[in-house]
C-alpha cells in the first residue's frame, strides 16, 4: 500500500512540475507576452478611442461634481477626482505610446516597401529612423537643395514659353 502511495506522489510531483515548468517558460516567453500586451493595448486603444468612452468620462466628471455639495466640496471629495484622473492618464501614455509606437513601424514598413519597389529611388533612405541627428540633417539639406533646384528649373520653363 505504501508503494501505491509513493508512486501517486511521484506523479503528482511529476504533474506538478510539469505545469510549473510550462508557467515558467510562459512568463520567461518574451513573444507570449509582448503579442499579449499589444492585443491588450490595441483593444484598450480603440475602446477609449471612441465616443462613448468620452461620454462615460463626461458622466462620471457630471457625478464627481453633482456629488460636490453632498460631501462639502472635501478635501477627500477632490483627492478622489485628481487620484483617478493621475492614473487614468498615467496609464494611457504607455497605452497611446505603444500604440504610436506600433503604427510608426507598420508606417515606416510600408514607406520603404514604396521605395524599394519604385525603380531608380534611393534605397539608401530604406533605414533613415535608424540614422543619427547629424546624418539625417545632411541629407534634409541635400533634399531641400534638390527642392530648390527643381522649382528654380520649373519656374524657368514656364518664364521660356
Amino acid at each position: 500500500m505504501n508503494d501505491l502511495i509513493d508512486f501517486k506522489n511521484v506523479i503528482n510531483k511529476d504533474v506538478f512540475s510539469k505545469v510549473v515548468n510550462q508557467w515558467i517558460e510562459k512568463l520567461q516567453n518574451t513573444v507570449y507576452w509582448n503579442a499579449r500586451f499589444d492585443h491588450f493595448a490595441r483593444s484598450w486603444a480603440r475602446l477609449t478611442g471612441k465616443p462613448l468612452a468620452f461620454n462615460v468620462a463626461i458622466v462620471v466628471i457630471l457625478s464627481w461634481i453633482i456629488t460636490g455639495p453632498l460631501f462639502g466640496f472635501s478635501d477627500t471629495w477632490q483627492l478622489i477626482i485628481n487620484t483617478a484622473t493621475t492614473i487614468v492618464t498615467f496609464l494611457m501614455v504607455f497605452l497611446i505610446q505603444h500604440t504610436q509606437n506600433r503604427d510608426t513601424d507598420a508606417l515606416q514598413v510600408k514607406l520603404d516597401e514604396l521605395i524599394r519597389a519604385i525603380e531608380g529611388a534611393n534605397n539608401e533612405l530604406l533605414d533613415l529612423e535608424e540614422m543619427e541627428e547629424e546624418e539625417l540633417a545632411l541629407l534634409r539639406k541635400q533634399y531641400v537643395e534638390l527642392a530648390r533646384v527643381s522649382r528654380q528649373k520649373k519656374i524657368k520653363q514656364k518664364s521660356d514659353l
